[in-house]
């Protein structure tokens, strides 16, 4: 296999930029390249970029996938340093959810209680206007 950026691209549905940028920082390798300069890769190259897009869905920053790639390098070591990264986005997903969660509620009340009459006497301008009118927890 020997693919260029283009079809790199193409097969792991990561934009080109996005590919160059993950060179630039150290993600993926350097890749060879042809006499014209143009970028080769390979088929460690998909799975790696595969694997660092995933991980990107599901939320984690650059220097756990970072991490996560180091630990994948070594298959035969414990895998308690994936699971803690697991676990720590886990907390940061709950508590991204908790929070909307109560954003919701805020939204919820403040559209409940507008009586649809003139802006001066609008429930959700008065409540934006005037944080302590928010019963949202996290001010």
């Amino acid at each position: 296999m020997n693919l260029t950026i283009g079809e790199l691209s193409r097969r792991t549905q990561v934009k080109i930029p996005t590919v160059r940028y993950y060179e630039q920082i150290g993600l993926l390798p350097q890749p060879a390249r042809t006499d014209g300069q143009q970028r080769r890769y390979q088929q460690d190259e998909v799975n790696r970029l595969n694997f660092i897009r995933h991980a990107r869905e599901l939320g984690f920053g650059v220097e756990d996938i970072r991490e996560l790639l180091d630990l994948s390098a070594r298959p035969n070591q414990p895998c308690h340093q994936a699971d803690s990264i697991a676990r720590r986005n886990l907390e940061a997903v709950d508590r991204r959810l908790a929070q909307l969660s109560a954003l919701r509620r805020e939204l919820a009340r403040m559209v409940e209680e507008c009586q649809h009459g003139r802006i001066c006497e609008c429930r959700v301008i008065e409540v934006l206007a005037d944080h302590a009118q928010c019963r949202h927890d996290e001010h």
